[in-house]
């Protein structure tokens, strides 16, 4: 008489909000075009800086009306790196299936959804900063007489808004790309959008182009805004953009089949 034995099925450890979180920063450091674009963030600020300051600074400065919005020129390109960073960190999950191994690792889309979401958002404020007081330390060394300091009004709220303003495009990109599943999409849509069509509408209506995300958020970087947004508020509208478009990204990830 012989017996028969199963194999105990093999226990399979709890997923938690630290190993969720862990995960997901091993795959942003992991995947070249994410991680690439963190870091462009950075590079670009302090790239852009160093090649404009010294050439055009005191002549723009001359001549502009705030100097300190002057000085975040080059963010109309180092927020392009942000979009790009969002984007490719949520477009990673739609490349050959691995939407359906993270799942198979994290069953709780929710806290997929917010793990990712938090970490990006730590990452790219952290880059962010460093690339907002990158530039405003770097173009001051070449302004001359026209150079402020930290201690000028609206200056530190600046370098710290421009962090916030940076990561808050980043998260606003990851939503939309959650929620039409590709970063080419996101990237064809956003980059001309802010590039073109947001200068346009504020051409033709200065009035409702304040309302749109980047103006919105931009008027962070004025040292006198002007305008029915102050720089706070400002920054809490383009907030309630990157809301509306994480919630988009959390429903279509909840709603559809990986």
């Amino acid at each position: 008489m012989s017996t028969t034995t199963t194999a105990p099925a093999p226990v399979r450890a709890a997923v938690t909000v630290r190993t969720a979180l862990a995960s997901e920063w091993i795959k942003i450091r992991s995947v070249r075009a994410s991680f690439g674009s963190l870091i462009a963030v950075v590079g670009v600020a302090l790239g852009l800086s160093a090649l404009i300051f010294p050439l055009i600074g005191q002549a723009e400065a001359e001549n502009g009306e705030d100097i300190l919005f002057g000085i975040f020129y080059p963010m109309n390109f180092v927020q392009i790196a942000a979009i790009s960073f969002g984007a490719t960190a949520a477009s990673s999950e739609f490349l050959n299936g691995a939407l359906r191994n993270s799942l198979a690792a994290v069953p709780n889309r929710t806290l997929l959804y917010g793990a990712k979401t938090a970490v990006a958002a730590a990452v790219s404020l952290v880059a962010g900063l460093a690339a907002g007081f990158g530039i405003f330390l770097t173009a001051n060394a070449f302004l001359g007489k026209y150079a402020l300091g930290l201690g000028d009004p609206g200056a530190l709220r600046a370098c710290v808004g421009a962090g916030v303003y940076l990561a808050l495009m980043a998260l606003f990109s990851l939503g939309l790309t959650f929620l039409l599943r590709s970063a080419v999409a996101v990237l064809s849509i956003m980059i001309p959008f802010i590039l073109i069509v947001s200068f346009v509408v504020g051409g033709v209506s200065e009035g409702a182009a304040m309302w749109l995300p980047d103006h919105a958020g931009q008027q962070i970087l004025h040292q006198n805004p002007t305008g029915p947004l102050g720089p706070w508020t400002g920054l809490g509208v383009m907030a309630l953009w990157t809301a509306a478009a994480l919630a988009a990204g959390w429903w279509s990830l909840r709603r559809r089949d990986a």
